[in-house]
């Protein structure tokens, strides 16, 4: 009874309880999150990652992996009826300076935190900069001149996972241990959503919990509002938004399925159709009291499956990567949208 008891609280508090805007990133009363890309080859790409930024990971360096196709560097997101401003990385440092900014997500979180660390870096590039990674699960780029940190906290979930005898993962919907490592950080921006959609592709490879109770073939969507509402609850309950900003990194369309990414050489045109699990950010983000903007990047992403890595990752032609994002590449269009929430544009 008891885990019916939170199964029903828990899956049911979002709709019931929308008592809150929701806080798009906008400029001018202008939408960021709806528009179209457009060739801009004069100001774009921003960089040059093997010559600018060595510390890009190999996965997304994909002019060094061999891509043969420069076209998906050229593009700009154009919103409709207005432009984003232009990324300014030393105003940006300025602003921040003493400050702590940290992503909290997957590997997308990544893909997204070694883009802004690059567009900061080109922006000072006779500053010294420190990589560190204090724990498995923790990297920090520091500008010692700016005394500003830009972190990235592995956490695929956002709630606990524990394993059980035969290694298998348990996502605990109703827990979160971790939340400790949040606190104290002047930009908290999240992420959690591909680790979700991998759980159906194997029973072994993941179940879900709530209080002691294992939950058999549970829809991952289900279990995913159920997650984001813990997050939700934990942040409000927690974090002082006069003194800590916080974001969530909307959801980035992978192209997995379908024709896959190979050979994509160019955007598609819009629109396009409802996203899974798009709603359920809205509606969790909605109901919360501490302010928390959404970085709508879900259609600008949509149409970039050009923008992927594909078969060039560097781990070989067999593996193709439609999921992460090429750097340079649509990643530091999300870094123009989070300069433009931060700076107050």
């Amino acid at each position: 009874m008891a885990f019916y008891f939170w199964l029903c609280v828990l899956a049911f508090a979002v709709p019931w309880s929308v008592a809150s805007p929701l806080y798009h990133v906008q400029g001018n009363g202008c939408d960021f999150s709806l528009g179209n890309w457009v060739v801009d080859d004069s100001y774009y790409p921003l960089y040059d990652a093997s010559r600018d930024c060595p510390f890009i990971g190999q996965g997304f360096n994909c002019l060094r992996n061999g891509r043969p196709d420069q076209e998906y560097l050229k593009y700009r997101w154009k919103p409709s009826g207005c432009d984003l401003p232009r990324f300014d990385g030393v105003n940006f440092l300025e602003r921040f300076r003493g400050k702590k900014i940290m992503f909290v997500g997957d590997s997308i979180s990544n893909n997204m935190w070694q883009s802004l660390t690059c567009l900061l870096h080109i922006a000072v590039p006779q500053s010294n900069y420190a990589l560190t990674t204090p724990t498995k699960h923790l990297s920090v780029f520091l500008f010692p001149e700016y005394d500003a940190s830009i972190m990235w906290l592995k956490n695929g979930f956002l709630v606990d996972v524990v394993h059980d005898k035969d290694k298998r993962r348990i996502v605990k919907l109703d827990s979160i241990r971790s939340g400790h490592m949040w606190k104290g950080v002047d930009v908290l921006i999240f992420n959690t959503y591909h680790w979700w959609t991998h759980t159906g592709e194997s029973e072994t490879w993941v179940q879900f919990q709530v209080g002691n109770e294992i939950i058999k073939d549970m829809d991952p969507m289900e279990a995913y509002k159920i997650g984001l509402t813990t997050w939700s609850k934990w942040i409000d309950a927690n974090i002082d938004p006069s003194k800590t900003t916080v974001l969530f990194q909307g959801i980035a369309a992978s192209h997995s399925g379908g024709k896959g990414c190979l050979k994509q050489t160019h955007p598609e045109q819009g629109p396009m159709p409802p996203y899974p699990g798009v709603e359920i950010v809205k509606n969790v983000l909605s109901s919360m009291s501490c302010p928390v903007y959404l970085l709508d990047i879900t259609l600008l992403t949509q149409l970039r499956i050009d923008g992927h890595p594909s078969i060039y990752t560097g781990k070989g032609t067999s593996y193709e990567d439609c999921s992460h994002w090429c750097l340079a590449g649509a990643p530091d269009t999300w870094n123009e949208i989070l300069y433009a929430a931060l700076l107050g544009h």
